[in-house]
This record gives structure tokens, sequence and C-alpha cells, in this order.
């Protein structure tokens, strides 16, 4: 049933509709600069924001021209390093007999005489526009059928702040930003490796989204880089807002629930990832990077495991295990012995259970769904809401919401014990999509309990462990390095060894450099 479903669902590539792409922009540059800003007015539709200046230079009046769009651009840079420059330069176009000649002349000198770095050229409509919708400027010269680009982006963004998402106590604090070069930044200053890749794309046939994928040469396999840009290469979407849409797309089953690429806001966990053998996706306009192949053991790391001593490390990584398992199994455990097993809890504690459940008019399942579906409404408001308001939602609504079930005697005392038990285990995992699954989960192992017991969830258990076995991260088995079993990968997995131990890469990776370390010095 789920092949046939997923043979249903998959894209079919000989199905797919692709549709034609425009011809705007397309064209060559003309020699004419009035027939170049004719194009680009009429291919923006002259907007407000669009910024056009006309310069004669020369004792032959050579025109020129800069466009951009105001509010992408910094206009102090454009106002310094070139209006005042062209300005102000002896242009000469006097060894210059024709036009055109006269043009590309003055465009040889505009590139050695403007006191900028990344300026590039283009013959191209359309990578003239697309320069000018991305912030940069663009230089004409009537006379010359190229164009200069400048780099001149400087929109407002938020500043460098600690992550919300993944807080550590012992840690750096900077977190990535909406800035896709201010992110770049971030990992450099953490690798300060020449053979750190930077490799750029624009995906998003309206967007153009650009993307960076990182990692390191000699590193990383080749094969899992021209993976990840073949996958990159078939998103075929209009617009491409964040992270979000390449992990749909990329993930190698979209049936499971279990994240297989992770995402994160922390550079030195970029860092750390492409020092592995990883992949890294960062995104323009989003403060959420992708890492790549991901596996469950993973998932249940934490940055902080690695600044804090190897003993602390291990016993916080067994107690995220334990809440694991607490936040996906304890409700279904309650259904399963109260309504099926009563025999199998000790005789104290199930006449305290009896006694907490008498007047509930609910049998255990239907009174567990109550809680857990009203847990989760209180959760997604307090998302939802201004973060002062939300906190208090969170709180006060479970606390006032408990007391009064348990007062109307519509759940027991013991249930509420059991979902907020369950509540904060959820919140002890590092990986906030991984949580979600767990809760997901959760309600179908709980049905599960309410139909066959203690059968039920060890039915489910086996599902889940048979969906892991076979699940895949870009060719990385999900379940590694559990199954299959690499046992030198062990000394990074539940338990984290001491620093001086880990003197090898992941062996589940298959890097080209598997040595971090030299045995001999240490």
């Amino acid at each position: 049933m789920f092949r046939f479903l997923l043979s249903r669902l998959a894209p079919q590539p000989k199905q797919r509709i692709r549709y034609a792409q425009s011809n705007e922009g397309s064209a060559a540059l003309s020699a004419s600069l009035e027939t170049n800003l004719g194009y680009i007015r009429t291919a923006l539709a002259t907007p407000n924001d669009l910024l056009i200046r006309i310069i004669a230079l020369g004792a032959e009046k050579q025109a020129c021209a800069t466009v951009c769009l105001d509010g992408l651009v910094n206009k102090e840079l454009i106002n310094t390093n070139v209006l005042k420059p062209l300005q102000a330069f002896n242009w000469d176009t006097s060894n210059y007999l024709q036009q055109a000649e006269q043009g590309a002349g003055l465009l040889n000198q505009m590139a050695e005489v403007l006191p900028l770095n990344g300026i590039s050229r283009s013959d191209r409509m359309e990578a003239c526009l697309l320069a000018v919708l991305s912030g940069e400027t663009v230089l004409l010269v009537d006379g010359a059928a190229e164009a200069l680009i400048i780099g001149s982006q400087g929109w407002d963004g938020r500043a460098v702040e600690e992550p919300q998402t993944e807080a550590l106590i012992r840690g750096p604090r900077e977190g990535f930003t909406e800035n896709l070069r201010t992110n770049m930044s971030l990992v450099r200053r953490r690798m300060k490796d020449p053979k750190l890749r930077f490799f750029d794309m624009r995906i998003g046939r309206r967007s153009q989204t650009q993307i960076v994928i990182a990692y390191t040469e000699g590193i990383a396999n080749p094969e899992l880089v021209r993976e990840v840009q073949r996958r990159i290469s078939t998103i075929d979407v209009d617009d491409v807002i964040g992270s979000g849409y390449i992990e749909q797309w990329i993930s190698d089953s979209f049936m499971s629930p279990f994240p297989q690429i992770l995402a994160t806001e922390r550079p030195d966990k970029v860092a750390a990832a492409v020092v592995q053998g990883k992949v890294a996706i960062l995104v323009d306009t989003t403060p959420f990077a992708l890492i790549l192949p991901v596996t469950i053991g993973a998932i249940i790391q934490s940055p902080e495991d690695y600044y804090s001593h190897w003993l602390i490390a291990t016993l916080m990584r067994i107690l995220r295990l334990i809440a694991a398992f607490i936040a996906t199994f304890l409700p279904a455990f309650y259904i399963a012995l109260v309504e099926y097993h009563q025999g199998m809890i000790p005789s104290l504690l199930a006449f305290s259970i009896a006694g907490s459940r008498e007047g509930v008019p609910f049998p255990a399942v239907i009174e567990t769904l109550l809680m857990e579906g009203t847990l989760e409404i209180l959760r997604e408001a307090g998302v939802r809401l201004p973060k002062p308001i939300g906190q208090t939602i969170g709180i006060v609504g479970g606390l006032v919401i408990g007391e009064a079930a348990v007062a109307a005697g519509i759940v027991s005392p013991i249930m509420v014990i059991v979902v907020a038990i369950t509540a904060i285990s959820s919140f002890t995992l590092p990986s906030y999509p991984f949580a979600i699954t767990l809760r997901i989960i959760r309600f179908a192992i709980m049905i599960a309990a309410a139909l066959f017991g203690l059968y039920g969830i060890v039915l489910s258990y086996i599902i889940i462990n048979i969906h892991i076995v076979n699940l895949k991260s870009f060719g990385i088995p999900y379940s590694a390095p559990f199954a299959p079993f690499f046992k030198k990968d062990w000394k990074d997995l539940v338990l984290r060894a001491p620093t001086t131990m880990l003197d090898t890469r992941p062996d589940m990776m298959q890097t080209e450099d598997r040595t971090r370390m030299n045995r001999d010095l240490r």
C-alpha cells in the first residue's frame, strides 16, 4: 500500500509540467545607452524605487548611467566610490575615433579607476536585471555593448544575535541572520581553512534565491557534493522563500516524519559539520542553514556536548535518550496498563490509580487524547502569541486547565502527571523538528495501545525501527552507526569519548581524509 501511495504521490519526470521561462532580459546589451535604459524601464515597469543617474564624461560629453533600486543599495557607497570618481576623473576620450570604441574604452578605464572591489562585467540584459534586483549597481556607457556590475548591497538587516531555537549554557552566542554574506563570514571566522568551499547557485524561476553549498575540499566525499548539487538543480518552482523549501525538495523520503536534513541557526554547528565531511546549505533571506546527511544519533547531540567535560556530555546524551523514550511511549504505557494489564501494576500503585480515577467518565484513551490534544493547542498558541504573553499562556493555561479538569472530575490527577512528564521530556531534545516527529508518533502509539495494549506498543516500536533502518539521508543509513555497525563511530554517539580519543572522522561519512588528530603529537 505504501509503495502504491509513493508511486502515485512521487513526481513523475516525464509528466512534470515545466513552464516556459520568459524571454525578458535574455537579449544582449545594445551599444545604445538609450535603448538599454528603455529596456530596463520596460522590464521593471518603471517602479518608484528605480534610480537612474545619467552623467556626461570627458570633453566629448560621453554619456553613462548608473542603475539601481532604492532600499537595496548603499547610497553612500555609490555616491562616494562611483558618482564622485566618475565626475572628478579626467576621462581621456580623444584616442577613440568611433563611438563604439570610445564607449568600450571608457568602460575599461572605469573598471580600473573606480575604487571598489567586486566589479564584474556582463553583456547580457538578463544578468544586468538580476544584478539590479539583487541590490547591485549597473554602470552603462553609451557606445559599449557591455556593462559593469558593482557590488553595492546595503539593505537594512538584523544584527547578529543569540539563536532563538538553540540556546546553550556554555558556548558562543552568535547566530545566523537573514544576510547570506554575513552567514558566510560567521562560518569563515570559525574555519580559516583555504580549502573551505562556497559554491553559489540560484534557484526559483522568479525569486532567483541565492544559496551557497559549503563543504571542505579534501574532506567531504565528492560524490556527496555532486549529489547535493544535482538535487538542488532539479528544483523547478517559481519562488524559494526559505530553507524549508529546499529541505522538502531534496529529502530522500517525503513520506517519513523523521527529519533527514538538520536545520540550525548556529554557525559553530555548521563549521563543525563541514569539518566532519558533511555539507551545509546557506540560503539568503533565512537564518536557518541545512546540514546533511544526518543520522538518528546526530539528532540527539548538541553543540554544548563538545564544550563540556566528556562525562557531563555523556550523561546529558543518556538523559536525552531516556527523555525521547518517555516523550514517545509514556502516555501509551499508561493507556495499556490501565485498560488491559492492570495486573502488571504494583498493588499499592494500582489502588492509588483506581482511587484517583473514581468518577472520571471517560476511558483512559479518551482521557489521554483529551489532555494531550489540549497541551498541543496550548503549545501552539504559546508559539504564535507575542513572547511575553506566550510564556504566560503556556504556563498559566496549563496549570489552570489541568487543575480545573481534575476538580471537575474530567481527568484524573495521575493523568495530569503523565502529560506533564511527557511534555517536559520532549523539551529536552535539541532538535525541534525531531521533537515534533515524536509528538506525531506518540498519538499513533497511543491509538495502538488502546486497541492492542502492550502488544500494540511493541508492534509500533518494531514498525518504527524497521522504518528507521530502511531510511537514508543522501546515501547514509539513517540508523548508522547502530545499523550498519561502525565500531569507531561509537566513540561519539551515546558515549562522548574524551577529546583526545576523537582522532578520526566518522567512518560512515566515507570522507577523503579521515584523520582529525596527529596521535604522535598528543
